[in-house]
């Protein structure tokens, strides 16, 4: 009874004294490797250290005795008899079962929380002290240990190898020191360094130096940049070259000694790393801010800016533009901070309150700003600049159509509806029917149907149209009509209908609208005059020259189409009146795209035409174009389609190496140099490949099908050749041919 959690206490208790030595040894390892960089002697340290650690920690040999003296030592309710829980029943007199019983009871909720005696918190500090340690070592021995700055790329060294079989009576000369010195740019305020790695990766602009000293006598050193032949300079005993890193490439270099040996080496990277503009971001701003007349018109800039060698400059550039249309005008200025900008600084933060009264803005009017910065990259900066920012003063005036009060008459009527909106508002009168009275629905359809007919007299002034008869032919005028409804009315004596849903200006304020004629007058005055045959009678709708016969017959079709959604509003059905009026729209639309007028662009003006040879028909000097261009087709990759076809020949035994080889091999490798730039990983093999041919060493079989299987794998597929086929034709197939065309 309660010797489980005596186990348990016991089980934790040698858990940590494994997890004790198991970080010591971990920090020891860690150790080795950061001194040494070798992964075997960190595992090797690692699992000594660990044995070592468990010899001395032992804890295997913690037993339950252990723990119960443990317990009794350090937790008051044991009582000093814990061990009671370890016996079984029958071993125990009543007295010494009941103490057990006693014991248990309270050492139950104790024991799992009682934590064992450990070391691990010391045992973590000797883990991260070792670790420390090591990495302080392995610093102390990169920054002095290794003058050349403990890149391992430096032990590259450059080799030679001969093109051909040497036939030489002197010793052949040897590369003893190879110095490779990079001059950066002053403003990237980096120091000249040193290396013998002919790998070389630096910043645009940099000056590389190399300094090449051989034991024994050369004649000539040269360097093989992509192609071109650049030969060094012989300055006491070394050969030396000086070059402005502009592009990326590869580069190999040769010599010949004194008996016209020519000696190459292997292929090695220039890589020019480009100065990248500024980076330019505005922090806490909307992209458009809107201000009223009376807000206070101030922007607070957060501008932050960073570069990769240093910044030298930066500003606002703050366009304002006044005015719209053809009349706008605009204002440039340069803001500057009123920080000052300290040059050199690779991150900068910038604040400036940007006020648009100081920039002499009124209502109306738009600022567009950014923020430009400049690097020193010298001669020419990078120059960088954020997004675009939007500020406006909105406009306190607005423009309204009124009528002078003293004019006698007001032809224009209260409201004027484009047909736009009678189709919006008879869509909502269709979407509310459900919701309204019968007697508001028919009022709103009536009222939608006078506003129809106010915009049909309208569009038929347009047509010379004067009355609602000559708007609609074979229609009933509504004056007749009117009169007759009055007539009617007044006989019968019965009340209208339709007085309560109709628009009282319906016949009130009609004169109003379109001006009323005698037509009959006009009629005899018409057959009386004796030019009627001769001139343009603008009061006849066929005879108005407002528009030409095409505009004017889709407008009467535009008037036929708003006769029928009227009357349909009328009758107070106005889901068949919403056709008749899309179909109007339609057709407005189409007569206003019509009448649109194109201005030409300003452009090239055609030389005056000399008056004594116009309308003459003299084209004696007048020749017609034709040219005719002949286009050479060159294939891409050409050289190297070549060299595949001779490594074909060498592998065979068909053809002996030669020196126009080793050209076609070199203009090979300058082709496929160009993609090895953009994609070293795939071409780098190639082109090393290549380059190996020139040696004498490395022209056998072997290498030859190595060499031509990596140029069939990186090499892409031919274009297609544009060339003219030639046709074989008799009569025969002539006349077959014509067969087939005419039964098609």
């Amino acid at each position: 009874m309660g010797a489980g959690a005596i186990k348990q206490f016991q089980k934790r208790w040698q858990q940590s004294k494994y997890l004790e030595g198991l970080l010591y040894a971990v920090g020891f390892g860690g150790f080795l490797y950061l001194s040494t960089h070798n992964i075997f002697y960190g595992i090797l340290g690692l699992l000594v250290a660990l044995g070592i650690a468990f010899w001395f920690l032992k804890p295997w040999k913690i037993s339950s005795e252990n723990a119960v003296g443990y317990i009794d030592a350090h937790v008051p309710q044991a009582g000093f008899s814990s061990g009671l829980l370890l016996s079984t029943g029958n071993e125990l007199s009543d007295l010494s079962k009941l103490q057990q019983y006693r014991v248990a009871s309270q050492l139950e909720p104790v024991l799992s929380k009682l934590r064992p005696p450990h070391n691990l918190f010391k045992a973590t500090l000797a883990m991260f002290g070792l670790i420390l340690i090591g990495l302080a070592g392995s610093f102390m021995l990169t920054k002095f240990g290794n003058p050349s700055g403990g890149n391992s790329s430096n032990t590259e060294q450059i080799t030679f190898a001969p093109k051909d079989s040497l036939s030489t009576t002197v010793e052949t000369p040897q590369l003893i020191e190879t110095n490779i010195a990079i001059q950066y740019p002053s403003y990237t305020r980096k120091g000249t360094s040193n290396t013998t790695n002919p790998n070389i990766k630096a910043v645009e602009g940099s000056r590389i130096i190399w300094n090449l000293e051989f034991d024994g006598d050369v004649k000539e050193v040269e360097m093989d940049l992509m192609g071109e032949r650049i030969g060094f300079t012989k300055t006491q005993e070394s050969y030396r070259l000086t070059k402005t890193l502009e592009a990326s490439g590869f580069y190999s270099f040769t010599f010949k000694d004194l008996d016209g040996n020519d000696y190459v080496s292997d292929l090695y990277s220039l890589e020019m790393v480009t100065d990248e503009p500024p980076m330019v971001q505005i922090e806490g701003l909307d992209n458009y801010t809107y201000f009223e007349f009376d807000d206070d018109k101030r922007l607070m800039l957060m501008t932050n800016i960073s570069d990769d060698f240093g910044i030298d400059d930066a500003y606002i550039i703050a366009t304002v533009s006044k005015g719209s249309g053809e009349s706008v005008k605009f204002r440039e200025e340069t803001v500057r901070f009123d920080r000052a900008i300290p040059k050199g600084n690779k991150r900068i933060q910038l604040q400036q309150p940007l006020d648009l009264d100081a920039l002499k803005m009124d209502p109306g009017d738009e600022l567009y700003f950014y923020v430009e910065a400049l690097d020193q990259k010298t001669p020419t900066p990078n120059i960088a600049r954020s997004e675009t920012y939007f500020a406006v003063i909105r406009d306190t005036i607005t423009d309204e159509f009124t009528v002078e009060g003293n004019l006698g008459v007001d032809l224009m009527p209260d409201y004027f509806r484009s047909q736009r909106q009678l189709i919006i508002d008879t869509e909502k009168l269709i979407a509310d029917r459900p919701n309204i009275s019968e007697k508001d629905f028919k009022f709103r359809s009536n009222e939608l149907g006078f506003d129809q007919k106010q915009l049909r007299l309208k569009y038929g002034q347009f047509m010379g149209d004067e009355t609602e008869m000559q708007a609609a032919p074979g229609q009933v005028s509504s004056t007749e009509n009117e009169g007759d409804d009055d007539d009617h009315a007044g006989e019968e004596g019965e009340e209208d209908l339709l007085d309560g849903y109709s628009h009282k200006h319906d016949s009130e304020n009609e004169h109003n609208l379109v001006e009323e004629h005698d037509h009959e007058s006009e009629a005899q005055e018409e057959e009386e005059d004796p030019l009627h045959n001769y001139v343009h009678n603008h009061s006849d709708p066929e005879a108005s020259t407002l528009f030409e016969k095409s505009l004017k017959a889709k407008l009467r079709d535009a008037l036929s189409i708003m006769w029928d959604a009227e009357l349909h509003l009328r009758l107070y059905e106005p889901e068949k009146s919403l056709p008749y009026q899309y179909d109007a729209l339609k057709i407005i639309q189409d007569i206003k795209n019509s009448a649109r007028i194109y201005v030409h662009r300003i452009g090239f003006d055609p030389p005056p035409i000399k008056e004594e040879n116009r309308l003459s028909g003299d084209i004696e000097d007048i020749e017609n174009y034709n040219k005719k261009e002949e286009f050479e087709y060159q294939m891409s990759f050409a050289s190297t389609r070549e060299a595949i076809a001779l490594l074909e020949l060498l592998t065979q035994d068909e053809k002996q190496f030669n020196n126009e080889d080793s050209a076609l091999f070199v203009a090979a490798g300058n082709e496929l140099a160009q993609k090895a730039i953009s994609d070293p990983f795939t071409y780098l093999k190639v082109l090393q490949g290549l380059r190996d041919l020139e040696k004498v060493a490395n022209r056998t079989k072997e290498n030859y099908k190595e060499v031509q299987k990596n140029l069939l794998e990186v090499l892409p597929e031919a274009e297609d050749n544009p060339m003219k086929k030639a046709g074989y034709q008799d009569e025969i197939n002539l006349l077959y041919l014509k067969e087939l065309t005419i039964y098609e």
